[in-house]
């Protein structure tokens, strides 16, 4: 994901809307997510949609590896003999 910098990615709400279009093309051509700001505050992100998909995947490794320490934490692992004996016997 690129870096939010905070210079030139923060457009208030009513700026976005008024210049929607552009700052769309923008967006899809340097992937920069736009931090949208209403009264001053963030109130939404914005971003490219293949950045997106690229986020949502990282983020799916990351929970795989979180539930893997959890596992070994618990002691929920087999040697590479246990399961494959395991997959064996359930497929007969």
């Amino acid at each position: 994901m690129n870096t939010l910098r905070l210079n030139k990615n923060i457009i208030p709400l009513s700026e976005f809307r008024a210049s929607l279009s552009p700052l769309i093309e923008k967006l899809n051509e340097t992937r920069d997510p736009l931090l949208l700001t209403q009264h001053g505050k963030g109130v939404a992100m914005v971003v490219d949609v293949d950045e997106f998909e690229e986020m949502r995947e990282r983020l799916e490794v990351l929970e795989d590896i979180e539930a893997v320490r959890g596992d070994i934490a618990q002691g929920r692992v087999y040697s590479q003999e246990e399961a494959k004996a395991r997959l064996l016997s359930r497929l007969s």
